[in-house]
């Protein structure tokens, strides 16, 4: 098949490569020509484990190109995915200007003898796909040269490959029966498993994405609220996590807890589905809750330090470890570190960090300007007075503790992320603060 896909961010680079694998011929578009002529360079702009080897591969072999050009884009293609940003508004509500001036342009882009299926691939509101509809039409469109369809992505960041390649579950919106099956043509290689290809209206599809992100989040925000009383009462969430997750009705997943969700996706589609709920007058009490709750959370290692340094942080340098809101990804958009980078500078504390993969998205911003990086993870923490982890990494996980010994002023370490075992930081003798777990004392 032939496919067009509009924005070559995360969710547009990731589709187009693992479409271009299955054999069709890809052709994404971006009006951003820098991003374009690196993409046409053989330079990927986005960090996911294993995609680049599909991406230089499938360029390799012509199966995936790139343009500024809509109209070259999409000329040939008969699928076009709209995989373009929509940021929260100032009342938390999806910004659809891209994907709607998109559509304004499609409109006398689709020619009447030709049948096109639009494709909305990012998270969007319920009705969007009527928006899209009428914009296109509004614009020269024939209502008989296509038809729009919601096909949300379920993609998690670090492990979106996989998680397209061999999907749990494709959720697909039409009420067309032309696109119904050609998108059941284009998706037959990803479900060769048995893995359902779930048929639905459009507002259900929208829906069922910003259903899904939400409860997530809300099960991360409960284990959180968990770990709070755990450490109130003197319980260890590590166990609380094992003996609940057994249970086939909760499941093991989103159970950790941390200091907070943040990304692309979580905090963004609960404001958003919130949001929707007060259009048609219904508050939803729980979404409220579990904003309130992470914007918390996110802060929670601060009193901790807090009360270690005497309510007095002036002067004091701290090794930071993690930036990206999760590990195996550059991301860090609404990442907790960014929240405990501001608090921590602005109460008079200094920082130097590393990021496997996320420093320079951090270097490139006003926010970094205020922070120190280092080359690595070692190196950060020279004359620290204590070191915090923010992201799980698993190059953190089994460091040189005689390294660290050297090279940390005080063996002091407030883990957002529960990184270590705390048998082993009491037999080394670190003061240890983690979250909802008992506070292990220097000796």
């Amino acid at each position: 098949m032939k496919i067009a896909v509009v924005g070559t961010g995360y969710v547009g680079l990731v589709t187009g490569t693992c479409f271009a694998e299955t054999g069709n011929k890809v052709t994404c578009v971006d009006i951003n020509t820098a991003i374009i002529d690196k993409l046409n360079n053989g330079q990927i702009t986005i960090y996911e484990p294993g995609l680049e080897k599909l991406f230089l591969r499938n360029q390799k072999e012509g199966r995936l190109t790139f343009t500024t050009s809509l109209e070259d884009g999409i000329k040939d293609a008969q699928i076009i995915f709209l995989a373009l940003p929509t940021p929260p508004g100032e009342d938390g509500s999806a910004d659809l200007k891209y994907i709607l001036g998109v559509a304004n342009n499609l409109g006398s882009l689709v020619r009447k003898d030709d049948f096109k299926v639009i494709i909305d691939k990012s998270t969007v509101p319920v009705g969007t796909a009527d928006k899209v509809k009428a914009a296109i039409l509004a614009n020269g469109g024939n209502e008989n040269s296509f038809s729009v369809v919601s096909n949300p992505e379920f993609l998690r960041e670090g492990v979106a490959v996989d998680d397209f390649m061999k999907p749990d579950r494709v959720v697909i919106g039409t009420s067309n029966d032309r696109a119904k099956k050609i998108m059941n043509d284009l998706y037959a290689p990803f479900v060769r498993q048995g893995n359902p290809i779930i048929f639905m209206d459009e507002k259900s599809a929208e829906l069922t994405k910003y259903a899904a992100n939400s409860f997530l989040a809300t099960k991360i925000t409960f284990m959180n609220e968990i770990a709070i009383l755990c450490e109130l009462l003197g319980a260890d969430v590590d166990m609380v996590r094992k003996g609940i997750g057994s249970d086939e009705r909760i499941g093991k997943r989103f159970l950790f807890p941390g200091i907070g969700y943040g990304g692309s996706c979580f905090p963004k589609d609960v404001q958003a589905l919130a949001k929707s709920s007060t259009e048609v007058n219904y508050t939803f009490k729980l979404l409220d809750a579990v904003m309130d709750v992470n914007e918390i959370q996110r802060l929670h290692l601060l009193p901790k330090i807090n009360k270690y340094f005497k309510g007095d942080l002036t002067g004091k340098h701290f090794a930071l470890w993690g930036l990206a809101f999760k590990p195996n990804t550059d991301d860090i958009r609404e990442a907790p570190a960014l929240y405990l980078i501001d608090a921590l500078i602005a109460a008079g504390a200094s920082i130097t960090a590393f990021d496997p993969e996320a420093m320079n998205n951090l270097k490139e911003t006003e926010q970094g300007k205020k922070v120190t990086f280092s080359e690595n993870q070692y190196d950060a923490l020279q004359n620290a007075d204590a070191l915090i982890i923010a992201t799980e990494w698993s190059v953190f996980r089994t460091p040189d503790f005689d390294k660290i010994n050297s090279l940390l002023k005080t063996k002091i370490i407030f883990d957002g992320r529960n990184v270590f075992d705390l048998t082993q930081m009491e037999e080394m003798g670190y003061h240890y603060e983690s979250v909802g777990r008992k506070v292990i004392k220097r000796k």
